[in-house]
């Protein structure tokens, strides 16, 4: 198989190289995942659209971390989970958290209900358990919200398929492995 790695400067067109200086002001540097999804600007741009279109949405940071985690720990996208574990911890959470929520447990009932119905979707090809829309529906959230949480599957679907394919260095540090 093809070996695909993080691009040179040089591999990738020069509007993915402003999109990348952007990238190194905000984050201080691009995430190999991101860098690699540069080698099609129109990829990059689109992912990186999405994202910020949802992100202004009706969940919070918390929450769209969470449905993250649970989204990669379906997945085994070991490159998301490092991300999104240090995301999640900068956002409130703590590790015992992340790994809770990539078990579909949390103290937080409005937290579960959103990583079961995200997991339910992730693990049925978006044909999510009818009980588990109910509740969601239930605990509050309403049709936008449905909306958006598929939009943000499908963020992560996007990034989780890219490290499958590519199994780029992982730029963050490891997330823990469950236990039994």
């Amino acid at each position: 198989m093809k070996t695909i790695s993080v691009p040179t400067d040089e591999q990738v067109s020069p509007e993915t190289r402003l999109i990348f200086e952007k990238m190194k002001k905000r984050m201080g540097k691009v995430p190999n995942l991101y860098a690699t999804m540069g080698y099609s600007e129109h990829a990059l741009k689109a992912f990186l659209g999405l994202e910020e279109q949802l992100s202004g949405g009706i969940f919070s940071a918390k929450e769209r971390e969470a449905v993250a985690l649970a989204v990669s720990e379906i997945n085994q996208c070991d490159y998301c989970l490092a991300g999104h574990t240090q995301s999640a911890i900068r956002y409130g959470f703590t590790l015992e958290d992340t790994l809770d929520i990539r078990r579909g447990l949390t103290q937080d009932p409005k937290i579960t209900i959103l990583i079961q119905l995200a997991q339910s979707f992730t693990q049925n090809q978006g044909r999510a358990d009818l009980q588990l829309v109910d509740n969601f529906f239930s605990g509050g959230y309403n049709e936008a919200a449905l909306m958006e949480l598929i939009g943000f599957i499908t963020v992560r679907v996007f990034t989780n398929y890219v490290y499958a394919v590519t199994k780029i260095p992982i730029d963050f540090p490891p997330a823990a492995k469950l236990g039994n």
